[in-house]
């Protein structure tokens, strides 16, 4: 079965009742590349267009959260730049951690979209009402989404999705509406 939106016909009925969206970081938000400065700081990588479409998602009136199994500043800062207001970083069993940020949040697991790359990210991908696996995911992550996206992550696969599922809720034309 493709994982292709445009060639899935459970998309538009699973992600209508999407107000949640939880997002991985390394390889989702990111490219998945780590790099340190030469005093031994962390750098990450983070697309302009998936930051923009993550404000465009908390303007349309839904949440956001971030899950990763690393810690790193970078990942605070950008969360908080954004708006982001469930972050967990740490997270070496993420699948308790996504339980409580449910909870936390107030919305269901039917009620949210995941986005992941690599095996940690699977039993969230299977639990959530849509599962979504970047294009660069591995195989086993992908087999597990019901949607695999165009774009690799951390060039512009949030967008994307994003994008994709706005349009399908009829509210994009809201945030079309501010620029045109």
């Amino acid at each position: 079965m493709s994982k292709k939106i445009e060639e899935n016909p459970e998309f538009l009925k699973k992600v209508a009742p999407i107000r949640f969206l939880v997002l991985d970081v390394d390889g989702v938000m990111t490219d998945g590349k780590i790099g340190y400065t030469s005093a031994g700081d962390e750098c990450k990588s983070f697309d302009a267009k998936d930051g923009v479409g993550i404000k465009y998602w908390i303007r349309a009136g839904h949440r956001a959260g971030i899950i990763t199994g690393r810690s790193s500043p970078a990942v605070a800062r950008r969360a908080e730049e954004l708006g982001v207001g469930f972050v967990a970083q740490n997270a070496r069993e993420k699948l308790p951690v996504f339980e409580k940020m449910l909870a936390d949040a107030g919305v269901s697991a039917g009620e949210t979209a995941v986005m992941g790359d690599d095996l940690a990210d699977i039993p969230l991908i299977r639990r959530a009402g849509v599962g979504i696996a970047v294009a660069d995911a591995v195989a086993e992550t992908k087999d597990a989404a019901l949607w695999t996206t165009e774009k690799t992550g951390g060039n512009g696969a949030v967008r994307e999705v994003i994008e994709a599922i706005l349009k399908a809720q009829d509210r994009w034309t809201v945030i079309l509406s501010r620029y045109c």
